[in-house]
């Protein structure tokens, strides 16, 4: 089966689409490198020829609130369009859970609508919504740091390993269309202070934590329920601690 991944050099494509190869199936890897560019459409129909499926795993090059609508908008646009001629049997893109419960940041408002304009492509579709992953809590302590600390919110975190988004991801295309969305969490669930302490402690950052009651994440109200996943979500086996080890063993070796 040919299968087009776009975004797929990035941290969920690249192991995506090593999966999707060792079951046989043929992977476009669709990025601007290659010459298939989604938000200009260039490469898009050749890449598309054939495939049954497509996985859109691409990101917004800038958080900033018009260059993220501007680039889902027109990614998602195009993608359909080319999806559409080819005969695509399934659409699969990645989301976040709380998109829909964070819609004061203009990033989410673009994540938003892009949802909605595969939802009304005409495409068979599914929608997967994974919680933040592990790899993005240095960013996220960073975009807290203070006067040398780190000031997070009182709120509760359910991250994910990016590796278990991918393997997910490589059993849904492989898999019937559900026509909405599939939340995906880490097994873990803990205050959000909790998982950053731990990270800094594991790379000897010397930064201290102060939980903050602001509610506030990255300049949307949020409390314990925005960012964990609604009961009947897909739990994925890597713990956090499990993960931490690994990357303390890879950066020794």
């Amino acid at each position: 089966m040919k299968i087009v991944i776009i975004g797929g050099t990035g941290l969920i494509g690249r192991p995506l689409g090593a999966l999707l190869e060792a079951k046989g199936h043929q992977v476009v890897v669709a990025s601007p490198s290659r010459g298939i560019d989604a938000l200009t459409g260039e490469g898009l129909d050749h890449a598309m020829a054939d495939a049954s499926v497509v996985i859109d795993v691409s990101n917004a090059p800038s958080f900033e609130d018009a260059a993220a609508l501007a680039f889902f908008r027109g990614t998602t646009t195009n993608l359909l369009e080319a999806a559409r001629n080819a005969g695509v049997r399934h659409f699969i893109a990645l989301s976040v859970v709380g998109t829909d419960r964070l819609q004061a940041s203009g990033y989410f408002r673009a994540k938003l609508v892009q949802e909605q304009l595969i939802a009304a492509g005409g495409v068979p579709y599914t929608i997967v919504r994974a919680t933040q992953f592990f790899e993005f809590l240095p960013t996220i302590a960073d975009g807290y740091t203070r006067e040398g600390a780190v000031h997070v919110p009182t709120i509760a975190f359910q991250p994910i390993a990016a590796a278990d988004v991918s393997a997910l991801l490589a059993e849904i295309a492989t898999s019937s269309p559900v026509a909405g969305i599939v939340e995906v969490a880490g097994p873990e669930r803990a205050p959000l202070a909790e998982f950053a302490a731990n990270w800094l402690g594991a790379h000897d950052d010397p930064r201290l934590i102060h939980v903050t009651a602001d509610g506030n994440y990255f300049g949307a109200p949020a409390d314990d329920r925005t960012l964990v996943p609604d009961v009947g979500a897909r739990l994925v086996p890597t713990r956090f601690e499990t993960w931490l080890e690994t990357q303390t063993q890879e950066r020794a070796a």
